[in-house]
């Protein structure tokens, strides 16, 4: 099962579920948390959603061999959402997000806190965006997310410098509301989900929207820039010798 889903006292939990790959999304992943998103937003019983990783990793990102298959086989299926519908149902969901980042997060595992409404994070756990690293552009409306988030400065770190930094520097920025000890983490999260599931849930959503509209129409311009200058990257001679040093063979 690629992704666990359990409910608890109207809290949906979300466990990423490719430990072995430390939970990187290929099309599976991005098919099965978009899918996952969609259904609780449209379940009544369902107030809350908890995302977490299985295993010593939240997310390593985007799968970097299928990143290089659909560069360069010409018979390269994408999923039905893919990355892209997982954006747009991370925009969408109109309840309250809450992530519990068990240990590193990398590209989307952690440009996924631009959509969380409550991040927590274990101490020991980093977080990395290696877009200029991999030669390309940031992705899930970081661009605007972050700044409005944690201020252009540290922003600006984060996405241009692709350097990780650490839980005591994230709850510094404000990209994370509290750092727990690894074996706290989850319950931590869960006191809070459980505080949030207690209320009404149209009032949840009414707050959530009343919050969230005023900066729609900016995220998702800025995802469509974000997507423009990722298509004219990808696949470039700086992503090309990114993915094939990360691969160990060079593309021809």
């Amino acid at each position: 099962m690629i992704l666990k889903i359990e409910d608890e006292n109207r809290v949906r939990t979300l466990t990423l579920n490719r430990p072995d790959a430390l939970n990187a999304f290929n099309e599976a992943l991005y098919d099965a948390t978009a899918e996952a998103l969609l259904a609780a937003a449209d379940d009544p019983e369902v107030a809350v959603v908890l995302i977490t990783g299985a295993g010593r990793a939240f997310s390593a990102g985007t799968d970097l061999a299928e990143m290089q298959a659909m560069v360069t086989d010409p018979d390269f299926t994408p999923g039905k959402h893919g990355f892209r519908g997982l954006i747009t149902a991370l925009g969408r969901f109109p309840k309250p997000l809450l992530c519990a980042v068990n240990g590193v997060g990398l590209g989307i595992g952690a440009t996924i806190l631009g959509y969380a409404d409550l991040a927590f994070m274990s101490s020991t756990a980093r977080l990395k965006c290696p877009f200029t690293s991999l030669g390309v552009a940031p992705e899930a409306a970081s661009s605007y997310l972050l700044p409005q988030l944690i201020g252009r400065q540290n922003a600006a770190w984060l996405l241009m410098s692709s350097e990780w930094i650490n839980a005591d520097e994230a709850l510094r920025m404000g990209l994370v509301f509290g750092v727990c000890e690894p074996d706290a983490l989850l319950s931590e999260a869960r006191r809070h989900a459980d505080v949030l599931a207690s209320r009404p849930i149209s009032s949840l959503m009414a707050v959530k929207s009343a919050m969230v509209e005023p900066t729609r129409a900016e995220t998702l311009a800025a995802v469509e820039r974000e997507n423009a200058f990722f298509a004219q990257l990808l696949g470039g001679q700086a992503n090309a010798e990114a993915l094939a040093e990360f691969t160990g063979r060079r593309m021809r």
